[in-house]
């Protein structure tokens, strides 16, 4: 009987998702995400803090507040670059690499030593031949994404 009794006591709430937030967690403040890399994708900023929004409310049942939550996410855009690889044998690049790395620190009020401060970075690669401006928004969007779920798993996911 008393393990029964412990057992209730123990409840965590799962989504669909794989997400597992204690009950009493009910609120999340994510704090908008400043560009301070050197170079500057003007809606990158914006695109970030709206996709960990989305994602942290849609795919748990954690409002989302302006101060104060249970949860708090914040951090910054620490780099966005484009480089060559693979080159060939005439010195040319065939592909180039958009790499965005951003600095995140992840506060959960109810449990400390599930917070951390971390960086997460991912790219893709684009021919060469393009202009980075001609794909620079497809490429923002699927980075981004990766980004966001990268942020999202290590911040709920009990892996």
């Amino acid at each position: 009987m008393s393990l029964l009794i412990f057992l209730q006591g123990c409840k965590v709430n799962y989504s669909f998702t794989g997400a597992s937030i204690p009950p009493n967690v009910k609120t999340i403040n994510i704090n908008y995400f400043p560009n301070n890399a050197s170079l500057v994708a003007p809606s990158l900023s914006q695109k970030l803090t709206d996709e960990l929004s989305d994602r942290f409310t849609s795919q748990t049942d954690l409002t989302l507040v302006n101060k104060g939550g249970d949860l708090i996410l914040e951090g910054y855009i620490k780099d966005y670059r484009t480089n060559p690889v693979s080159i060939q044998g005439n010195d040319q690049a065939a592909l180039n690499r958009l790499t965005i790395t951003i600095f995140v620190k992840y506060t959960n009020t109810f449990d400390d030593t599930k917070s951390f401060e971390t960086t997460f970075s991912k790219y893709e690669d684009y021919s060469s031949s393009q202009n980075l401006t001609a794909v620079q928004d497809g490429l923002i969007d699927a980075i981004v994404e990766m980004l966001v779920t990268d942020v999202f798993n290590k911040a709920v996911i009990n892996w």
